[in-house]
């Protein structure tokens, strides 16, 4: 089979400018709950930014409200931060380092559909 050369590159089919991504990754929602001046609240959050992840983050600091939806989404849950990735309690900051550690965190993150 011949290959035509003469053709403009896929891309101008395509109608995209060479220089953007021509696609989109979609994380999984991630989730943190926080009290101020936390110092592994800082590092997981930290370790999220580095990754360019975009988080939402509670502050159950002064919001009874927020630490009792926390609670009652990770139970026995009483230590800051608590992460949730995709709607799963992953933990806190040392088990987000862990999973970071050994590789698993990117795949967690990947959109399932």
């Amino acid at each position: 089979m011949r290959i035509s050369t003469d053709r403009p590159p896929l891309i101008n089919y395509l109608d995209l400018p060479a220089s953007q991504p021509h696609f989109t990754c979609v994380q999984k929602k991630i989730e943190i709950y926080t009290k101020f001046t936390c110092p592994y609240c800082v590092r997981a959050k930290q370790l999220l930014s580095r990754k360019n992840l975009e988080y939402t983050e509670y502050d159950v600091t002064m919001n009874a409200t927020k630490r009792q939806e926390m609670v009652e989404r990770a139970p026995g849950a009483r230590t800051v931060p608590q992460i949730f990735i995709g709607g799963t309690a992953i933990g806190g900051s040392d088990d987000l380092a862990a999973l970071e550690a050994s590789g698993k965190l990117d795949a967690l993150l990947a959109h399932n559909g």
